[in-house]
Order: C-alpha cells, then sequence, then structure tokens
C-alpha cells in the first residue's frame, strides 16, 4: 500500500514537472519570437502598415484601376434596360453609338469619390459667356435663364449680337440643374458648349434664389417641385414654337425633370429628355447617405451648400422657417425638416421625400426619355433604380455605367470631357432627325408671361459677373469679368413687347427692364 502511494505521488511530481517544462517551453518560444521579430528593421513594418492601409482604402473608396488594368484598359460596356416592345430603343437608342460602346474612366480618376470631388472643385470645363434673361413667374418669383446661343461657339468667338428669332427652327435644350447648383457648374458648362456646337440652343433654367438672383416671392424650389420648370417649358414653346424643345436634368434636377413628366403625360411641349444621375426614390437616398462614413461626408458637404443658400436669402427664410434649426443642420435631413417642410407645408420630413420622388410618376411618362445613372454614384445609391417601372414604359431606355461617379463619367487620359454628355446629345440628335419625337396633343393656353432679357440682376448684393455668367456670391469680386459692353448688349429680337423701362433703375450704366407678368394662375390649363 505504502509503495501504491509513493508511485502516485511519484506520477504526480513527473506531470507537475512536464506541465512546468512545456510552459517554460512556451514562454521560451515566445521570447524567441519577440527576439526576432525585434531584428526586423522599423520600415518594413511601416511599409506592411502602408500596404494594409492603402489596400484597406483601396476597397472602402472603390478604386478600380486594377480591375481596369485587366480589362486591358479598354473599359466595360453599359447595361441597357428597356422594354422589348419600344420604339424608342429601336429607332432612336439602337443607333446611338456612345451607350453601345464601352466607358473608361480616365486612369488617375478611377474612383467614384475623386471624379466627383474633381468635378465639382476642377471640371476642367470650357470657357462659356451666357446670356441672362431674368424670368418672372406667375407668383412673382424670379427665375435667371442663362443662353448659350449655337452661334457663341461657332469658331470659338463670343457674339454679343447674337440672338434667337421667333420663327427659328434650331432645337433648344433646357437644363434643369441640381441641389444648389447653377449655369457656373463645370458639368453644366460641358453640356452647354458641347449642345451649342452641335448647332442647337441651350438654356440653363437656374433654380430660384440661385444664379445670383434674389427671391422675390415666398415659394422656394425643392426636389419636386416642378411649376418653374413647367412655366418656363411654356413660354419657350410659345415664344419659339418652330423650336423643337428637349430638357435635361442632372441630379436632383433629374428628379424633377421625370416628376414633370409623369405629373403631365401627354400634355407637355418638349420632343424628348434626358436625365443624368436621378436620385428616383429620395426616402432610399436618405438612408443611404447616413449608412457609411464616406457617404456621410456628401451628407455634410451638400448640408453646408443648402446652409450657403439659405444665408443668402436669410430674411425669407427667417420668416418662413426655424432659423435657428437652419443653423445647426448638419445633414440634409436636419434641413429638410428646419425648412424645405416649413415652407413648402410638408407634414414629415419622410412625407416629403415620398411625395416628391420620381420614381411613383415613371408609369405616366410620354416623352422619349434616355436615363443614365452610374452603379457606383456615391450618393445616388443603385437600390433607389426603378429597374421594373423603366422597363415597362415603352417611352425609357435606361442606361447604366459600372462607373462614373456623381454626375462625373470623366473619359480621356486629360479628363476634357463627360462622357454622358456625348451619350445624351446624340441621343437627342438622333431623336431629332426620327419619326419618334413627342408631339403635344393637348394645346396650352396663353400665360402671358414676357420675361425680360438682361445679363445683369437688379435685386440683392448677390451679384458677381465671372466668366460670362452671374453666380451667387456675396459682395466679393473674381477675376476674368466680362467686358460690360458684351455682356450688357440685348438681343434684338427677343422680348420686344410688353417689357416697361423702370425708371432710375440703372446698374453699371445700364437700364433694366422690368415685366409686370399676368399673375393670374388660371392661364395655364394643366
Amino acid at each position: 500500500m505504502e509503495s501504491f502511494i509513493w508511485a502516485s505521488g511519484a506520477r504526480e511530481n513527473c506531470s507537475t514537472a512536464a506541465v512546468a517544462a512545456a510552459a517554460a517551453s512556451s514562454l521560451c518560444g515566445y521570447g524567441l519570437l519577440l527576439n526576432g521579430l525585434s531584428l526586423i528593421p522599423i520600415w518594413h513594418y511601416l511599409l506592411g502598415l502602408l500596404i494594409g492601409s492603402v489596400g484597406f482604402l483601396y476597397n472602402y473608396l472603390d478604386f478600380h484601376l486594377l480591375e481596369d488594368l485587366r480589362s486591358g484598359f479598354r473599359g466595360s460596356t453599359a447595361e441597357l434596360t428597356y422594354n422589348p416592345g419600344s420604339e424608342i430603343y429601336s429607332g432612336v437608342a439602337s443607333k446611338c453609338r456612345v451607350i453601345h460602346g464601352r466607358y473608361l474612366t480616365t486612369l488617375w480618376l478611377s474612383c467614384p469619390h475623386i471624379q466627383t470631388i474633381f468635378l465639382n472643385f476642377f471640371g476642367r470645363p470650357p470657357s462659356v459667356s451666357y446670356k441672362r434673361q431674368i424670368f418672372h413667374a406667375p407668383d412673382g418669383g424670379t427665375i435667371a435663364l442663362d443662353w448659350l446661343m449655337s452661334s457663341d461657339v461657332s469658331g470659338g468667338a463670343f457674339r454679343a449680337e447674337s440672338s434667337i428669332s421667333r420663327g427659328d427652327t434650331a432645337p433648344i435644350v433646357v437644363v434643369v440643374p441640381g441641389l444648389t447648383s447653377d449655369s457656373a457648374l463645370p458639368y453644366l458648362k460641358h453640356l452647354a458648349f458641347n449642345t451649342a456646337k452641335r448647332g442647337w440652343n441651350v438654356v440653363v433654367s437656374n433654380h430660384r434664389g440661385l444664379g445670383g438672383v434674389s427671391v422675390t416671392s415666398d415659394v422656394f424650389y425643392n426636389a419636386g417641385w416642378t411649376e418653374d420648370i413647367r412655366v418656363v417649358l411654356h413660354y419657350l414653346h410659345e415664344e419659339y414654337p418652330k423650336a423643337p424643345l428637349f430638357t435635361v436634368g442632372t441630379s436632383v434636377g433629374a428628379n424633377i425633370l421625370v416628376k414633370y413628366l409623369g405629373e403631365d403625360g401627354e400634355n407637355v411641349p418638349i420632343a424628348g429628355a434626358v436625365a443624368i444621375g436621378c436620385p428616383w426614390d429620395l426616402l432610399i437616398i436618405d438612408r443611404f447617405i447616413k449608412r457609411r462614413l464616406v457617404q456621410k461626408i456628401y451628407d455634410r458637404a451638400l448640408s453646408i451648400g443648402l446652409r450657403d443658400f439659405a444665408q443668402l436669402h436669410q430674411p425669407h427664410f427667417s420668416r418662413l422657417a426655424n432659423w435657428d434649426g437652419i443653423k445647426k443642420s448638419r445633414s440634409i435631413r436636419d434641413f429638410d425638416s428646419y425648412a424645405t417642410c416649413l415652407v413648402g407645408k410638408f407634414e414629415t420630413v419622410d412625407t416629403y421625400y415620398r411625395k416628391c420622388s420620381s420614381s411613383s410618376y415613371i408609369g405616366n411618362v410620354s416623352v422619349p426619355l434616355l436615363c443614365i445613372s452610374a452603379l457606383d454614384d456615391p450618393v445616388c445609391t443603385t437600390e433607389a433604380i426603378p429597374w421594373d417601372e423603366c422597363r415597362a414604359n415603352k417611352n425609357i431606355v435606361l442606361v447604366t455605367t459600372k462607373h462614373g461617379g456623381h454626375m462625373a463619367f470623366f473619359e480621356g487620359l486629360t479628363a476634357s470631357s463627360l462622357w454622358w454628355v456625348r451619350a445624351a446629345n446624340e441621343f437627342l440628335h438622333v431623336l431629332h432627325s426620327s419619326p419618334y419625337m413627342h408631339v403635344q396633343k393637348k394645346q396650352i393656353k396663353n400665360t402671358g408671361l414676357h420675361p425680360t432679357l438682361d445679363t445683369s440682376i437688379d435685386q440683392g448684393p448677390y451679384v458677381n459677373v465671372a466668366d460670362g455668367m452671374v453666380a451667387a456670391a456675396g459682395n466679393e469680386h473674381t477675376r476674368d469679368t466680362l467686358e460690360e459692353n458684351e455682356s450688357s448688349k440685348l438681343p434684338e429680337d427677343l422680348h420686344k413687347d410688353n417689357n416697361e423701362i423702370v425708371p432710375d433703375a440703372e446698374k453699371d450704366g445700364m437700364q433694366i427692364t422690368e415685366t409686370k407678368p399676368d399673375m393670374s394662375r388660371e392661364n395655364i390649363d394643366h
């Protein structure tokens, strides 16, 4: 018995010794490992950290340079969504080479975020010189229409005397800008210049309070405000009855355009339209833009632009909205809560988003419509694209590209052109030469609107003439100011009647002409 106890104790002692030896060996191994790691030069660790960070950012920011390299820098084809029985596709879109070709992003802009940022801060736009027309809406609001005639860009020379006669048959492209955007933005200059070079006339319909004009009524624009484009298009159709009208909407302007087309159906005076970077469903966009840190940065940047817009028109926003809330806004939703909903009389922000989303109006679009979106758009997510609704409507052709960012689509080594501008212009020109242009069936009564043409702004301290146009800019001055004799000359064929010269209304030696429009809303029969 004693021997058995002794043997058991010996085994326990051996087991304990083995465990201790194993622990010592393990500690010795970790020590050896740490000693080995200490022998590696510190710059190797830094290099590894750099490579890891680059890999993380490459995926997080959706870079696609390696993907372009694997494809031999041939780019990728666009995906077209359309109704199989669509005459617009078979008779128009099928003949457009640009949307059936391949799109390759500028190599050093192979990231949707870099593309989008580069577009807004640089953009490499061509030099354009707009002529400004002050349009007075029936409710007393003021809209700046910035014209670029085909004759202004022919031969690369600006012609102050160029104008459009009532009998002119050259097509007119009406552009609806995006959120807090006006005709000064690079992508709109790209569009205006390249469209005018093809022999067409272009007019950018700036939103109320933008482009350097003051707000002159209690009505502000929003993502679903279609009344301004409705009365502007009606006016242009009445003023130039022989000129086909086309429209191009960009970003929020695309949402406004599609919603207008759906609201009025057949009763629109335009022959065709293009929607670029449309948000489609504002409620989905609101959720998406709060999802990741990079989207939250866009949200904050856009809210800053909205606050700056409100600051320009503080007297109106202080009276109609919650000014303290506007100043504290850190997101688009905040601004819409404190400003848009109060001014537009929406019950809640979600109500505003639901009522103003263009996706609900797609089924009633009766005009040939080309829609272009990028699948890597960092602002307008593909989750909002109404694929089935677009496929069900025979008038719509939806083009989606793998890359492009938001409103960018740069191409070429120097990023001197935008792919979507070429695609939009080709579609509209093929449509213009086809029998598929929309013709308004229901005529609208004369509104009695006779806006005045001027290249100056008669109200507010927000005048800044630069590169041929007036932009909202406070009181500072910029370089490249147009000479007065160029910017102040009025086309002789436009708006000779019903214009009254306002006594003592002179600015820099120019007479400011004003209009007293018919304010009756009954003159427009929807």
